[in-house]
């Protein structure tokens, strides 16, 4: 009779396999992905604006620069790191098919216990390195984005580290410290990204500003006319007055290359800017200027 009470009870439920669904189903009814999408968009596209202006010695709050502005310069500062993101999750995909599918079991253990303490050393490494950029970011002063991607791969690693110990122990977590897991982990790999590309996007507008200076005395100038004098006083700017009484522009100026134009502001740079010792010209768009561009202005040119 006892035996057969015990075959009627229920089998024990066998534990839950781990896995991220849970976790990323929970994070993404707290978190709306478009929004939060647009926020980052819009922050790295004002780290490459504010980097870029302040190469040139300009305060980005002068320009007025639209959400549009933002969004779009951010393509500039996210193409490269979503590539590599995408491509080396693809990479390691591929290798676990690769080799799960080729290994015997007892291989695939024993590649396993050499691969856990790997990543535990390349986890602990990872978030070294994050730390020492946040205690001395000047560290990493050329290599802006090191210090991100090493948090992100740091916890990559300790969490693949715990995957595999798991395995080999084969005895997964309950779900809920599974769950839990996941979030952390998301939390930290999902911080560190967006530091490492914030980084990056910054050193990106500085790559730009440099491209731009290289390039000032290139075609094509910009000649600006103005009703009145501006007294732009920067080497190579020539003011000449127009001699016509009837003329709307009473002066034109040479020796100008307009760089942005945004929030009703022209910002303009000497074709013979220097770092070291250069002004930048930020004029606002009225209906006393107008602008004209050319391969190559003459400045003794009647007016």
């Amino acid at each position: 009779m006892a035996n057969r009470l015990r075959s009627l009870r229920p089998p024990r439920a066998e534990a839950v396999p781990e896995s991220p669904s849970k976790a990323m189903r929970l994070l993404g009814s707290v978190v709306a992905p478009t929004t939060v999408l647009t926020g980052l968009l819009f922050f790295f596209g004002r780290q490459h604006a504010n980097w870029l202006l302040d190469y040139f010695g300009v305060p980005l709050s002068t320009m007025g620069l639209t959400a549009e502005d933002y969004l779009v310069r951010s393509a500039d500062g996210l193409f490269a790191p979503i590539a590599v993101v995408v491509a080396g999750v693809l990479v390691l995909l591929w290798l676990y098919r690769f080799l799960r599918a080729r290994l015997a079991e007892t291989a695939w253990q024993r590649l396993l216990r050499v691969a856990t303490p790997v990543a535990v050393v390349g986890g602990v490494a990872g978030v070294a390195v994050a730390a020492v950029g946040v205690v001395h970011p000047e560290a990493f002063a050329t290599s802006y984005a090191v210090p991100g991607a090493g948090l992100s791969l740091g916890v990559l690693f300790l969490v693949a580290a715990s995957r595999m110990l798991a395995s080999r122990a084969g005895r997964p977590w309950p779900a809920a410290l599974a769950t839990a897991e996941w979030l952390a982990a998301f939390v930290l790999v999902s911080v560190g990204l967006f530091w490492a590309v914030a980084d990056y996007s910054a050193s990106v507008g500085v790559g730009r500003a440099l491209e731009i200076e290289g390039t000032l005395a290139g075609p094509p100038e910009t000649v600006v006319y103005s009703a009145k004098s501006l007294n732009l006083t920067a080497p190579g700017v020539r003011e000449t007055p127009c001699r016509h009484p009837d003329s709307a522009y009473h002066y034109r100026y040479t020796g100008l290359k307009l760089i942005l134009q945004s929030g009703g502001q022209y910002f303009l740079l000497p074709v013979q800017w220097h770092k070291a010792d250069g002004t930048a010209v930020v004029l606002p768009r009225t209906d006393a200027l107008r602008l004209e561009f050319t391969p190559a202005a003459d400045p003794d040119a009647p007016c």
